[in-house]
């Protein structure tokens, strides 16, 4: 049921997702997102089976009376079977597409396999020079960012 609901909500355009999320939250909504980037420099990124534009970064909300750290290695569990640990906050960033507060940490991979769920169907790192087509372009932007960042 989940899946037919994930790609039902795929196939409407993105001014409605904007508008649902507009309608069913709060204000503002605080979310959290991981930022893992390979030996190589490569990021990774989630294949997401209910966007449109399917790549993106790790990413999910922080549920109530969870501290945000929490919420990004569950998030990444749920989503993948998979445990990363937080090297450190990079950024908290105000999204005014869907009016959102997003603590991004840069994290890592310490064990486990993905495992495909009802959300994410792939995972893969991509060069920042070649990442493919993303919902928000301001998901690019901030990897691009970051990797300045990282690298000081």
């Amino acid at each position: 049921m989940m899946k037919t609901l994930l790609r039902l909500w795929r196939t409407l355009p993105l001014w409605m997702h904007i508008l649902a999320a507009k309608l069913a939250r709060p204000r503002f909504r605080a979310a959290v997102a991981a930022l893992i980037f390979d030996e190589q420099g490569r990021i990774l990124l989630f294949k997401h089976t209910y966007r449109n534009f399917e790549w993106g970064i790790p990413a999910g909300g922080v549920e109530y009376r969870e501290q945000p750290a929490d919420a990004i290695v569950r998030e990444f569990y749920e989503e993948t079977s998979m445990q990363i640990e937080i090297e450190r906050l990079l950024t908290v960033v105000s999204a005014r597409e869907d009016h959102h507060i997003s603590m991004v940490y840069l994290c890592r991979i310490v064990s486990g396999e993905f495992k495909e769920s009802h959300e994410i169907s792939e995972i893969k790192y991509f060069s920042v020079d070649e990442m493919p087509a993303m919902m928000l372009t301001t998901e690019k932007e901030l990897i691009k960012w970051a990797v300045k960042e990282v690298r000081r």
